[in-house]
């Protein structure tokens, strides 16, 4: 396995100008199999934040039981990569960050994906 990276979006990061095309797969994953992969990341050094509001990182921080930074890096994911996608299954309105209360109150999505193939 490559690295795995805490996303808050659905998009996965993948350079086109890198790769023509590629093979990405999904699955909804529920918080205890995200725990799981995100220690397992952490122990083994492989875990990279992409989270780059403060407030979700820290929600995903008492979620998952790891410190999740906030950062807004540019990642670009490889074949090999996986991603653990955090998504708010509502769409907030322009400019509005929320604070950690008001994320704990909102509905989201814990997606794993991976990127299989790139050519």
């Amino acid at each position: 396995m490559g690295k795995v990276y805490v996303l808050n979006t659905m998009l996965v990061p993948v350079s086109f100008d890198r790769y023509s095309e590629v093979t990405i797969w999904m699955k909804r994953i529920t918080v205890e199999e995200a725990k799981k992969v995100v220690g397992d990341a952490a122990e083994h050094g492989i875990l990279v934040s992409a989270v780059g509001h403060e407030s979700t990182a820290r929600l995903l921080s008492q979620l998952l039981g790891v410190e999740i930074k906030p950062s807004r890096a540019s990642v670009w994911m490889e074949p090999g990569d996986v991603g653990v996608h955090f998504f708010l299954k509502s769409r907030l309105p322009e400019g509005k960050v929320l604070t950690l209360e008001e994320l704990k109150g909102l509905e989201y999505w814990l997606v794993l994906s991976e990127v299989v193939e790139a050519r």
